[in-house]
Order: C-alpha cells, then sequence, then structure tokens
C-alpha cells in the first residue's frame, strides 16, 4: 500500500494584500480612537452639566415664571436668571420664598421707607411719586396695611406689576420679606428665545 504524502498548496489568493492589511489596522485604530474620544466626552460632558449644576443651584438660580402678577413684564412659563444679590433697589424684580413656593416680584422700597398707596393705586415712597414705566395700568388691589407703611429693618417691600391680581405686601399675609427668604434679583430673561435678554 502506498502512503501518498500530501502537502496542502496554498495559493497567492489565500493571503491578505497589504492593502487589505492596512485598512485593517486603519479599521483597529479608529475603533480604539472612537473609544477613547467617546469617553473623554461623556466625561467632559459629565463634569460640564455637574459645574451648570452647581452654579444654577448656588451663584446663578434658573427659574420659570408660573402665573401673570407680574404682567407685562414677566409672561407665564418664561424662563429667567437670578443672581445672588442682596443690595436691593426700588424697580429691581426679586425672588424669594413664601409657602414653600417662589415668588417673583418687583421692590417698591427697601428698610426705612416710608410707602403710601393712594385709591387709584398711584405709589409715592418717602413722599415723592414712584416712577414706574414697567406698568400697564395703576391699582391697588387687595391691600389691608395700614397706609402710609414703613418697611421694617432687613425687609424689603415688593408688589406685582398686574397690581390688581397680585398679592404682596401690600397684604398681611404676605407682608414686607425678610432677607433671609430671598434668592436673588431677576437678571435675565433666558426663554422664550425671542425675549432673551436682561431686565
Amino acid at each position: 500500500m502506498k502512503k501518498i504524502n500530501e502537502t496542502k498548496k496554498f495559493d497567492i489568493a489565500d493571503y491578505p494584500t497589504a492593502q487589505q492589511l492596512e485598512n485593517e489596522l486603519k479599521r483597529i485604530r479608529y475603533r480604539r480612537d472612537y473609544r477613547k474620544v467617546f469617553v473623554s466626552t461623556i466625561s467632559s460632558l459629565t463634569v460640564v452639566a455637574a459645574i451648570a449644576v452647581l452654579i444654577s443651584t448656588l451663584i446663578l438660580p434658573v427659574l420659570r415664571v408660573t402665573g401673570t402678577s407680574m404682567t407685562p413684564t414677566l409672561q407665564n412659563n418664561e424662563f429667567v436668571i437670578c443672581s445672588k444679590a442682596s443690595d436691593f433697589k426700588s424697580g429691581d424684580i426679586v425672588a424669594f420664598y413664601y409657602n414653600n413656593k417662589i415668588l417673583l416680584k418687583r421692590v417698591i422700597g427697601t428698610s426705612g421707607d416710608v410707602i403710601d398707596i393712594s385709591d387709584d393705586g398711584t405709589v409715592h415712597k418717602n413722599g415723592k411719586l414712584l416712577n414706574e414705566p414697567y406698568l400697564n395700568e395703576k391699582s391697588l388691589g387687595t391691600c389691608d396695611i395700614e397706609l402710609p407703611y414703613q418697611v421694617p429693618d432687613n425687609r424689603i417691600f415688593v408688589m406685582g406689576d398686574h397690581r390688581q391680581t397680585s398679592i404682596d405686601s401690600r397684604t398681611l399675609s404676605v407682608g414686607c420679606i425678610a432677607d433671609e427668604y430671598i434668592i436673588g434679583k431677576v437678571i435675565f430673561r433666558l426663554w422664550p428665545i425671542n425675549q432673551i435678554g436682561t431686565l
């Protein structure tokens, strides 16, 4: 019986070409680089998001407007940025805590100011007419405080721009706002896009 010695012959076509090897190496490098870029991007986005949350919580809170007490200046569902400030003057819009809610109102007077409001809603501060170009109409609104009214120490007297419906420092239920309840001054409208700008 003859033993047949068979040797497998390989055709040159069975081996990858230099171009194929180069393409495969490129593909492997691309996948490796893609993973690196992906991980780096996710890490960067996580850090940016964390910084944004810290800034929005501690330095520049973003607030959503609810209700109509600040119309026409602020409309329902607008978004505004608040600055952690403590030096307020008449005309500033402030955000503060009241009954587990955040309210936005306009500063009318600060500690020591004497506020007087006539029956037609005209406001005087320290005996002088208060210029209020932000109002569409004046109104005494809901008012059960004794006028003229002197703002106590470490408090601010606030009113909404929609005087007829706003519940604010004109009522004993809200009163003047103590410093510890104030979040800060509303400085910028973030949304809607066509209304973006400082306030």
